[in-house]
């Protein structure tokens, strides 16, 4: 599907485009926030990678796919003489693209007489193979879908527009992303086409029940989705890390802002590992000195994933969720959370700028805050970082 193509169906016409974008594992380290009234704020000059467009409109020659990718992704060896034939480049501007792939974290080979070759074969993200995955209902309400190459944030390119109309979706999906933090400013660190970021904007005419509960929802959402595309064993560590195999697979970021009563507009952002990254995992050790680096193709029965598939199946669960949520509030979420409530019952740490609290996990409240139990007493935690309290 070409950049900026329209799709008509029964909710109208749709805009749907494959641009450049980004990955990250949307920042997991608050549980959400209301900005009321603040819109986001716009990208910096200094965002832009590999001379792709961010979230503002591009000239129409930086919205063409990144040829050179396109052809690599095979994986197989592509000389640079046929590179340049195909696509009417010389061979220096091809080098040039090359060197970009290499910043954004792929390995490219580079051998004489051969060309150049990606040390694994991409499949890369696709506007026409989402939508060919979603069920009619969340067809009719998706009105927006931007599959982008290289951006600096998902959640950013949603919360500088408008908010949607109220039960219809806005989505932008990429590849990588410039700008994505984990948890304390860590970095997360994954290469273009081995993950999935994605991000959906809706609206809520009058500010729904258990409003702070919305990230437990999303939450519940992707470990739906990760169920219906064959990874089982998903957990939800509180507020919205998701965890599975032994370590994290990603994170979820909820933005909320608008009017305490509403309307508001919640941008809900899902970064997801999916192809494990050698070396990386050996650099990222939680408080055991565990690796927590984990892919989802390490979980899945068949050992690959397949993107579009996981980002069709992930707008599915939200859609369903966003709306339940939109008239239920968090209670028809909570059973289903704490049944996959990673630190239930386990030692932990919760930390708050500068306050400390230890003690026992006991599940989540009605209202969605984390219970630990101390001492003396069970007291309710509504925002902070938590960390599992290792043996002395």
């Amino acid at each position: 599907m070409g950049s900026n193509d329209a799709i008509h169906g029964a909710a109208g016409t749709a805009r749907v485009s494959d641009r450049p974008g980004a990955v990250h594992r949307v920042h997991p380290s608050g549980q959400y926030s209301t900005p009321a009234g603040r819109p986001g704020k716009p990208p910096g000059k200094g965002d832009a990678v590999a001379s792709f467009p961010l979230t503002k409109p591009a000239p129409a020659a930086a919205t063409a796919r990144p040829a050179v990718l396109d052809l690599l992704a095979d994986g197989n060896w592509h000389s640079g003489v046929s590179l340049g034939a195909t696509l009417g480049l010389s061979r220096a501007a091809i080098w040039k693209q090359v060197r970009g792939l290499r910043t954004l974290g792929l390995t490219v080979n580079a051998e004489r007489g051969r060309g150049y070759r990606l040390d694994q074969s991409l499949n890369l993200l696709s506007a026409a193979k989402i939508l060919s995955g979603l069920e009619p209902a969340t067809r009719q309400a998706l009105d927006s879908l931007d599959v982008l190459r290289v951006t600096a944030s998902t959640n950013q390119c949603l919360t500088v527009r408008p908010a949607p109309p109220a039960g219809r979706l806005w989505a932008v999906v990429a590849e990588y992303q410039t700008g994505g933090r984990g948890r304390r400013g860590r970095r997360w660190l994954s290469p273009l086409g081995h993950g999935v970021c994605l991000s959906v904007s809706w609206a809520f005419e009058v500010a729904p029940r258990d409003l702070p509960s919305l990230s437990l929802a999303a939450g519940v959402a992707v470990s739906l989705a990760l169920a219906d595309r064959g990874v089982d064993g998903v957990q939800l560590k509180w507020p919205n890390d998701v965890m599975a195999g032994g370590g994290k697979v990603g994170g979820i970021l909820v933005e909320v802002a608008g009017e305490p009563g509403g309307p508001l507009r919640a941008v809900i952002g899902i970064g997801l590992n999916v192809r494990p990254v050698p070396g990386i995992a050996a650099t990222l050790r939680d408080e055991g000195g565990n690796s927590t680096a984990v892919g989802l193709d390490e979980l899945h029965s068949e050992g690959c994933l397949e993107r579009n598939a996981l980002v069709a199946a992930l707008l599915n669960a939200l859609h369903s969720s966003l709306r339940n949520f939109t008239h239920g509030g968090g209670d028809p979420f909570l059973e289903t959370w704490r049944r996959s409530d990673y630190l239930a019952g386990r030692p932990v740490v919760v930390t708050s700028g500068k306050d400390v609290l230890r003690g026992i996990a006991r599940g989540i409240a009605d209202d969605g805050s984390l219970l630990v139990e101390t001492a003396d007493r069970i007291v309710p935690v509504v925002a902070g970082d938590v960390t599992l309290r290792m043996p002395a």
